[in-house]
């Protein structure tokens, strides 16, 4: 089992103004190495320090950072000038500020959403991508985490859990039940909302959830950040058309890919990993036997630490060659 990598600090943290944003970029690893960046999910979910640890730190140059609202960019929870599309104008001018001409783009959850979005709009970045519990932002995953018919069936008392903010009952359309709750003259119903959104997902992300988890998630300033983003995002269809993202891989099918997703991945499903697959000529599809979505499972982050490692080597390699 390939452990994560020690633990590093940042080589240099930097705020890129971008509209009335200020986003939070940090670099660490080698200044040297093969160029990396990894996003966060949610959207609203923010960076972690151990994000840096998937990649070699002698190989890579490792970039993270925070998108709008979330994490250390402020302003916080702000869903002014919020879309895919403001994201991936961040990923670029990221890019630009850094003097990068190629680099690898690697996400989990919301953030290989962002990022095959950000490879499609700019293919000619992108040396390779490395995808945890795949998302493709469309209808029927939204209904699948939210409503009542999907993981609702196999998580029934944390389905009634996540409900319970819901004062003025539930309809068929739980989005806009939890955008009118989230947005209450209430406070403490905002609150309330905004913990028990993101306590769901959280609840139902790996096999074994671990306490801490669960303590991190009702943190207020984050809960906050997460429910509002991801209630925007997910009530505006994550601001592209139905099916955009497989509908546009011929983009990025030349581009090598390594897909990771758990067996037992309860938040997003796991046939939309596989089709992902079938559409992309040059990915390759891992599926993890014991493990849920979590990026911090053992056989999770043992997958994404050896696809990077093989990724730099085919980089290198491949240079080397040319």
């Amino acid at each position: 089992m390939h452990p994560l990598y020690p633990k590093i600090s940042p080589n240099n943290t930097q705020f890129l103004s971008c509209g009335s944003h200020q986003i939070y970029v940090e670099e660490s690893g080698n200044p040297d190495g093969i160029p990396v960046l990894y996003l966060h999910g949610g959207p609203g979910g923010g960076s972690c320090p151990d994000h840096r640890r998937y990649f070699d730190p002698e190989k890579y140059r490792i970039i993270i950072f925070d998108q709008r609202g979330c994490g250390k960019s402020t302003p916080h929870a702000s869903l002014e000038n919020n879309t895919t599309a403001d994201l991936i104008d961040d990923i670029e001018k990221i890019r630009s500020a850094l003097a990068i001409t190629k680099w690898v783009v690697a996400g989990g959850s919301w953030g290989t959403t962002l990022a095959l979005a950000y490879g499609i709009a700019y293919p000619q970045t992108v040396s390779g991508f490395i995808l945890r519990g795949i998302f493709l932002g469309t209808q029927e995953e939204i209904n699948w985490l939210y409503g009542k018919n999907g993981a609702a069936n196999f998580f029934p008392c944390q389905y009634q859990e996540f409900l319970q903010p819901l004062s003025q009952g539930t309809s068929d359309n739980i989005i806009e039940d939890y955008f009118h709750e989230l947005h209450s003259d209430n406070e403490l119903a905002r609150i309330a909302a905004a913990k028990a959104w993101t306590l769901w997902e959280t609840k139902i992300s790996a096999l074994f959830v671990d306490k801490h988890e669960i303590i991190d998630s009702e943190e207020t300033h984050g809960a906050i950040a997460m429910a509002h983003i991801e209630n925007h995002y997910f009530k505006h269809h994550c601001f592209f058309d139905e099916g955009h993202l497989l509908n546009s891989i011929d983009k990025i099918s030349h581009i090598p890919a390594f897909i990771i997703h758990g067996r037992y991945d309860m938040v997003c499903q796991i046939k939309h990993a596989w089709l992902l697959n079938e559409a992309w000529e040059n990915a390759q599809l891992q599926i993890i036997p014991k493990a849920g979505h979590s990026g911090f499972e053992p056989g999770i982050a043992d997958a994404i630490c050896r696809a990077a490692d093989q990724m730099v080597d085919f980089i290198i390699d491949n240079d080397n060659k040319n």
